[in-house]
């Protein structure tokens, strides 16, 4: 085969089989599921095939031939079966067959009878003689999760599949259909069908203005904010947490906003304890749990109150006990400073009733997490020596090396600036000039990039009245998203493209971009005629725990041999 892989893989897609017609041939337990298969998607299953000679009919396809829901024609499949038994409405041709038996000759003549008149055909056994490819399927109420290997193995998409079910947490369904319920009333009731149309496709992620600000000025944004709301609710909470949603919690959300959304936060009075509890201002690191400082963790578990940025990944979350309430930050853009106020005084009641409050924070809490503006806070209300603060590994810092830029190397970058994309209230802030031996990280920027890039490369910003050096261009750049997550995606482009590969890859927030020439330290230039490289995926801590466990546990015996 001149080392060709003759099974390219498949579009997935949902098919709505409400009413169709299927036709199943052969009598065996394959032939049972696929009937069982076509019945739960609502369409109308036919049997074809002559009564099995020796065995009964499986029990389950005798069961639904008994019941009416499958009909049995008796018979061998013939070529005209094809185009009488289906619906009128489409002058009687099958939506489907599916072939559990039969010859590799009789079922190459049924596959290229049902190719040549565009119907849709399954072959067991026979991956090359498929138009149609069934998945191995976990549902979950109106959710459902689909694995294939294309043809490679049957058993290991099944494997698969259970392992991906097993690792979701229970009534997940029950939320999806609770939040498409409060999907669709959004829609109804503020008419946003334009800002939603962009969701209505499952397959393209987020758009790269997700993280867009909003601001009172732009009517049209905030008419959209409950949906916005939703949308980054679906996004950043942790699926435990999604799957806890209640009709409740969708009910406030719809009834009253802007302080939408529900607390499990008891509330607290500065009367019920006189001893004034703390405040552990925290961050939690780039992304993948491992990255925690060992304080941090220990305050996770030591917490009576958590109150988390929406950002801290579910890995993190995951580690907070059972018992421990936890708020996460109703933060969206056109809300951020309303929730940070929320958070201020939900925070400022635990402390006051005597608790510790772990005010948990992405990255580290005093490069451009509001940590400084929060400890102020605390210090203006007499309560400064009750904030204590840990640091946390900053995606400024990591997020590059994760995706092989080092910030610093001899003879390409000797200094490195970390700026903010956007600043106060969206406000653009002023482009450091270009440096040819300096990296430089922007964080908050990608939602504004194309801004960020005029400002980096053209005279002038707005209202600037000192000379710098432009950015050429043509400097390397990468945008790194989920640093150390398990979707980590790192783009690789230049000033020229990014702004083109953001709009055309989507948004996967958090992300962070970096400039320089050390983006092109490790991975060298692209290749000639690429506007930019995406990589998806992040395993540089795989297997680092147990290779480590492993070790510790070898050091007595090699003590004992010594």
């Amino acid at each position: 085969m001149d080392g060709q892989d003759p099974l390219p893989n498949v579009l997935l897609a949902g098919l709505n089989c409400r009413g169709c017609v299927h036709l199943v041939v052969g009598t065996n337990p394959l032939a049972a599921a696929r009937c069982a298969q076509s019945l739960g998607a609502g369409a109308r299953p036919i049997l074809v095939a002559p009564p099995p000679t020796t065995d009964h009919l499986h029990y389950n396809l005798q069961a639904r031939i008994d019941d009416g829901s499958v009909k049995w024609e008796q018979k061998t499949l013939d070529d005209d079966d094809l185009f009488r038994l289906g619906r009128d409405e489409v002058g009687g041709v099958v939506d489907a067959v599916f072939v559990t038996t039969g010859t590799r000759e009789t079922n190459a003549h049924i596959a290229a009878l049902c190719k040549r008149k565009r119907i849709p055909v399954n072959v067991v056994d026979a991956p090359d003689l498929c138009t149609l490819t069934l998945l191995s399927t976990h549902t979950d109420g109106p959710l459902q999760v689909g694995v294939t290997t294309n043809g490679r193995g049957c058993k290991l998409a099944s494997r698969i599949r259970r392992e991906i079910a097993a690792s979701l947490p229970a009534h997940l369904g029950a939320a999806t259909a609770r939040l498409g319920d409060a999907r669709r009333r959004i829609i109804e009731q503020d008419r946003c069908a334009t800002a939603a149309s962009a969701a209505d496709d499952d397959t393209t992620g987020q758009s790269a203005a997700f993280n867009k600000l909003v601001t009172p000025e732009e009517a049209e944004d905030v008419k959209t904010r409950r949906m916005r709301w939703l949308s980054q609710v679906c996004e950043y909470w942790p699926l435990s947490r999604l799957a806890a949603v209640t009709d409740d919690d969708v009910a406030t959300l719809l009834t009253s906003y802007p302080s939408s959304g529900s607390s499990s936060l008891p509330s607290h009075s500065s009367s019920s304890s006189p001893k004034l509890g703390r405040l552990i201002l925290a961050g939690s690191g780039p992304g993948h749990p491992d990255l925690l400082t060992r304080a941090t963790h220990n305050a996770i578990l030591a917490a009576d109150l958590i109150l988390a940025d929406k950002l801290v990944p579910a890995g993190v979350l995951d580690l907070i006990p059972r018992r421990t309430p936890v708020h996460i930050a109703r933060k969206f853009p056109g809300n951020a400073d309303a929730a940070q106020e929320e958070l201020l005084a939900t925070a400022h009641a635990g402390v006051t009733a005597g608790q510790t409050v772990l005010r948990l924070k992405q990255g580290d809490p005093f490069l451009y997490g509001r940590g400084g503006e929060e400890v102020a806070w605390f210090r203006a209300r007499g309560l400064g020596d009750r904030v204590a603060v840990l640091p946390g590994i900053t995606s400024a810092l990591s997020a590059p090396l994760f995706a092989g830029i080092p910030p610093t190397q001899r003879d390409v970058a000797d200094q490195v600036l970390v700026c903010t994309g956007t600043g106060k209230k969206g406000a653009a802030p002023a482009p450091p000039e270009y440096v040819a031996s300096r990296t430089v990280v922007f964080l908050m920027a990608l939602h504004r990039i194309t801004g960020l890039v005029r400002e980096l490369t053209t005279a002038a910003a707005p209202g600037e009245h000192v000379q710098r050096t432009l950015w050429p261009a043509s400097t390397p750049c990468a945008v790194v998203e989920r640093a150390s997550c398990p979707d980590q995606r790192v783009i690789r482009t230049t000033l020229a493209r990014v702004a083109e590969a953001v709009e055309a890859e989507g948004s996967r927030p958090p992300g962070l971009l970096v400039v320089g020439g050390a983006c092109n330290a490790l991975e060298g230039v692209l290749d000639r005629g690429r506007a930019w490289v995406v990589e998806e995926g992040f395993r540089g801590l795989d297997g680092l725990a147990a290779e480590v466990t492993a070790g510790l546990a070898e050091v007595p015996a090699a003590l004992a041999t010594a």
